[in-house]
This record gives structure tokens, sequence and C-alpha cells, in this order.
């Protein structure tokens, strides 16, 4: 008799880059939301090309942590093996990480108003998610390229 896998197995650490992703998504897209509401967003304004860029930031977010979370016969025949997915995804975002780090370390940034109340400038945003990018990206990173995953079932 084999037993049932636990819901949460430590050991499988593409999954853990699923788990960090999650929360990495949902902070950009409620983040580009915010800015699209305040006319600051993808092109200036909540034009027909900024809710494109809401709609395919859904689709990554639930899309990529799909991918990650276990093996895909369709995807890994058809596209890209899971862990040449997450180099990919991990080479992204390094460079979103190095693309927010820009904004952080600008001389003067804009403010935007923040849903508590009150005005947050780009810089303390921007820093906040550089945080949340890089630990994001170290998950995802060391499930690319670590070796000693588990074999495939």
């Amino acid at each position: 008799m084999i037993p049932e896998r636990p819901p949460f197995d430590p050991g499988d650490r593409f999954r853990d880059a699923a788990r960090a992703y999650i929360p990495y998504g949902i902070v950009l897209w409620l983040g580009g939301l915010w800015l699209e509401l305040h006319g600051v967003g993808a092109r200036g304004s909540m034009v027909a090309q900024g809710r494109g860029f809401l709609v395919l930031g859904l689709v990554f977010l639930v899309g990529i942590p799909y991918v990650l979370w276990r093996r895909r016969v369709w995807f890994e025949r058809w596209i890209l093996s899971r862990r040449d997915f997450a180099r990919g995804l991990a080479a992204f975002m390094a460079y979103r990480a190095y693309r927010t780090l820009i904004v952080v370390l600008r001389p003067e940034t804009a403010s935007v108003a923040a849903p508590w109340g009150g005005e947050i400038t780009y810089r303390v945003g921007a820093a906040v998610f550089f945080l949340i990018i890089v630990v994001a990206m170290l998950f995802v990173a060391v499930a690319a390229w670590s070796s000693d995953q588990k074999p495939v079932e």
C-alpha cells in the first residue's frame, strides 16, 4: 500500500516556488490595478491596453503557479520542461527586480493615493515590491537550479 502524499510536501521545491509566486502575483496585480484606477498605470489611464495588462496579469497569477505546482505532461512535451520554465521565470523576475530597484534609487519620485488614506511615494511602494520580488525569485531560482529534486512519480 502506497501512503498518500500529505497536502503540504516540504520536499518539493517547485511547489514551494509556486507558493512563493502566488503572493508576488497578487501584490503585483493589486498594485497594477490600484495604479490603473488612479490613472498612472501601464499606459497612463484605464485604456484598453491597461485593462489588457490586468487581464494578462490574472492569467499569469493563475497559470504560473499551475505550471510550477506539479508536472504537466502536455506542457513539458509541447512547450518547456518545468525546470527550464522556472529558469526563464527567474530570469524575468531578476530583470523585474532590477527595473524596480531603479525606481527605488531615483532621486525624485511621484506619489499616489494610498489605499488606507494619505499618499505613498513610488519609491516606498517600489521598495516593498522589490523585497517581495526578490523573495519569490529566490524560491523560483532554487527550484530551477537545484539538483536534489524528488524522482518523477
